[in-house]
């Protein structure tokens, strides 16, 4: 039975193996795809079998990555194989849950950090185990923990985060005042040179130093290139540079273009190469022990693995396997397929809709940055400054007028030093043996070559920089999640055995099944949502049936929000009103949010719509945000009222709002009702209502002057029952104008836009 067990371990962990190939180049896929398709240089497609033969070369070369995963954290010779194999199968079940749990709320993380800390957790878990069952004491974990390794690991990951992030800047800051946003207007000469620099460092640094352990060149030219580093260079420097010579000339190719080509493979191929290891090297390692442990006929608590010091080399059948696993889940996968947007969105070039929200620490580095930028530009010459700012101007037409939405987020020039930058230090790393993380230096080299390009302007850098921090603060989470839940997981697995391996593996499936389907009808969602922007924002019979199911929710809130303010005045409950304060605000908000939008809104819009449509959008907004901000208004004076512990309402008031609350209900229903339906022709008699209203209101407003006059005794009552009548009087006049705008401007003659059937 003990050796059924393990051979069961071994095909879960071949299982665990395939499905972190799957989940992890869905998370990783945008590592090497943001540039590219950020750029629109070239096809999807193009892009897809450029980053498939980029995977496939860099699958071959990570063979002496999978050292880290046998002895880069641990010292083997201190573990039996029963602890190695519990080691090794808490790492790859909370590999598989941490990536999909980041990947299913949206936060970025790392699978090269998630590995290492993994693979110390579990490590460090089974030790103290070991420890405490010989009395020994804490200091004893160095013995047992491959410490500068792993030091050294943790250091160079978290250095690459300064290091991309400071290269990146640098480069592209040289490369922008060297060639400037106009590069097509360049002479040819200027493309070739920066063809010929980017293509030699590609194929120096990745189709050398990345396929050297492949052992695909002859060992006289790798003698070569050692010996002769400069020479080597300097032979690619002029041969690459002469090639983009003639084909910018002779054949007016876009060398920028073939640089973002050459890169995207060279990315993909560093990506297969750092990133295998972190998921198939932990189960080569297992599949070994287990080799070693059978051939030995020993107890599996008693057979110690120092086998695992030993150098290994891969089997090429398993790099060639887990390569193909890698291609096709790249083309497969909807998480791999679509395009992640947290890099490239903070990235882009233009102003946009920000995903993040800013805070304080990202306000002060903004406003140290502004402060420290000033103070050196006032040392420098005025001549000095305008040159340079001619540099980073960007030509008019950078951005199409009428097709915001199909531009590209940044230039094919900061596109071509993404790619260069990030494929020399990953490869770089690669070359030393060190699990750099692909995640933090594509991202980080993203960041640096933006701020260096000047696309965190005045109004996105306090957004950009929130953005770069909650990432960074992302990654630092993944760290401590990954220690953590791998150190328990394999306490579980000591403690529970066959059982507990049995209960988590299943617990791991039901999980990732669920967020598999949950994902997919997510993106089903989105999909349509998309479709259904795309084809009827252009004109104003679009943005009237696209719009309705809208306001007609917005309406059926509003009610809800109006009747909850009126019953917690009514019960004089806090908790009712400050619930209620929250609903209007997240209204609020959601409406702020789509009058943020009307630039681009507006910029979408065909040429012979602009007029009718933008008006009737701007209108809509407007008296949108007229019944937000009464109601918010209403529910704040209802919350500070009682509150404040102020009179209750009296008997009478309470029964004339209740009375209005009616009344409101009434024209709420119908017109949400009218507006989810499409039936507009039913606004007709909504509409015809708007002087009963009126006169409804302002008799309730004559019978309070009344009791003022005679009967009422508090001042407070009185203001709040007369902010509550004219409020209310102006979310009449507000739903009133808008359904009035709906009903003059649509024309059921004309066809409203539908979506295609395959969307």
């Amino acid at each position: 039975m003990g050796e059924n067990i393990y051979l069961f371990m071994v095909i879960a962990l071949a299982i665990l193996a395939i499905t972190d190939l799957v989940v992890g180049v869905s998370n990783d896929a945008v590592n090497f795809l943001n540039s590219a398709i950020g750029s629109k240089a070239i096809s999807f497609k193009t892009v897809m079998i450029v980053a498939s033969l980029g995977i496939a070369f860099g699958a071959m070369s990570s063979s002496g990555m999978m050292e880290v995963a046998r002895k880069g954290i641990f010292n083997p010779t201190e573990f039996v194989f029963a602890e190695i194999m519990v080691i090794f199968m808490a790492v790859m079940i909370t590999d598989i849950l941490l990536l999909d749990f980041f990947n299913t709320l949206g936060m970025p993380t790392s699978t090269t950090v998630s590995i290492v800390f993994e693979l110390l957790g579990a490590a460090v878990a089974i030790s103290l185990v070991k420890i405490v069952s010989v009395d020994g004491s804490f200091g004893d974990l160095v013995n047992y923990i491959n410490t500068q390794k792993a030091t050294e690991i943790i250091f160079g990951i978290l250095l690459s985060v300064v290091v991309a992030f400071s290269i990146g800047a640098l480069v592209q800051f040289i490369t922008r005042i060297l060639v400037s946003f106009d590069f097509k207007k360049n002479p040819k000469w200027i493309e070739s040179i920066f063809g010929g620099i980017a293509i030699t460092a590609i194929i120096y640094f990745i189709l050398v130093k990345g396929l050297k352990s492949a052992d695909l060149f002859d060992a006289s030219f790798m003698q070569f290139i050692t010996e002769s580093t400069s020479l080597f260079l300097l032979i690619n420097l002029v041969f690459w540079s002469l090639i983009s010579w003639a084909f910018t000339l002779l054949f007016n190719w876009n060398i920028y273009r073939i640089i973002i080509i050459l890169g995207t493979f060279a990315l993909a191929m560093a990506f297969a190469g750092n990133d295998l290891v972190n998921f198939i090297g932990v189960p080569i390692a297992a599949l070994q022990s287990y080799q070693d442990w059978s051939a030995s006929g020993i107890d599996p608590n008693s057979f110690n693995m120092k086998g695992l010091t030993a150098a290994v080399k891969t089997p090429t059948l398993l790099l060639l396997l887990s390569g193909a696993i890698m291609v096709i889940t790249l083309w497969l996968s909807s998480k791999a397929r679509s395009v992640v947007k947290t890099s490239v969105d903070l990235a882009r070039q233009d102003e946009g809709d920000e995903r993040f929200q800013p805070n304080f620490l990202s306000r002060q580095i903004v406003k140290f940055t502004i402060t420290a930028s000033n103070n050196i530009t006032a040392t420098l010459p005025p001549s000095w400054l305008k040159k340079l700012d001619s540099r980073f101007t960007m030509p008019k037409n950078y951005i199409p007028k009428s097709k915001t939405q199909d531009a590209p987020a940044f230039d094919m020039v900061r596109a071509s030093v993404n790619l260069m930058v990030a494929s020399i230090l990953i490869s770089l790393a690669t070359s030393m043996k060190l699990p750099l993380s692909t995640t933090y230096v594509t991202f980080m080299v993203t960041m640096g070559t933006s701020l260096a390009d000047r696309a965190w302007g005045a109004e996105s850098a306090v957004y950009r920089v929130a953005g770069v921090l909650n990432v960074i603060g992302g990654w630092f989470f993944t760290a401590i999640c990954a220690f953590t839940a791998a150190a328990i997981i394999a306490y579980i697995l000591h403690l529970g055995g066959f059982i507990s391996l049995v209960v988590l593996l299943v617990i791991a499936a039901v999980l990732l099944l669920r967020n598999y389907m949950a994902h997919n009808k997510k993106s089903k969602e989105i999909k349509a949502e998309d479709s259904l922007r795309k084809a009827e924002s252009s004109s104003i019979q679009g943005v009237i049936q696209e719009s309705a199911d809208n306001i007609g929710h917005v309406i059926a809130r509003s009610n809800k929000i109006y009747t909850g303010a009126i019953n917690g005045l009514a019960r004089h409950d806090l908790e009712t009103l400050k619930k209620n304060n929250k609903e209007v605000s997240k209204m609020s908000k959601e409406i702020e949010s789509l009058q943020n939008n009307i630039f681009y809104f507006i910029k979408n819009l065909d040429e012979s719509s602009v007029g009718g449509a933008s008006n009737f959008y701007i209108n809509l907004l407007g008296h949108l945000q007229d019944i937000s901000q009464s109601l918010e208004h209403i529910s704040k004076v209802g919350y500070k009222h009682v509150n404040n512990n102020h009179k209750k309402l009296k008997y009478n008031q309470i029964k004339e709002l209740k009375d209005l609350d009616q009344h409101l209900e009434e024209l709420f229903n119908g017109t949400s009702k009218a507006f989810i339906s499409h039936s507009f022709e039913n606004l007709s008699p909504l509409l015809a209502k708007k002087e009963v209203l009126f006169d409804v209101i302002d008799q309730k407003i004559e019978k309070q002057v009344a009791r003022t006059r005679t009967e009422e005794s508090s001042p407070k009552n009185t203001t709040l029952y007369f902010s509550l009548l004219t409020e209310s009087k102006d979310i009449v006049k507000a739903t009133m104008r808008l359904m009035e705008l709906y009903y003059s401007e649509h024309d059921s003659s004309i066809e409203p836009a539908k979506l295609p059937k395959n969307a």
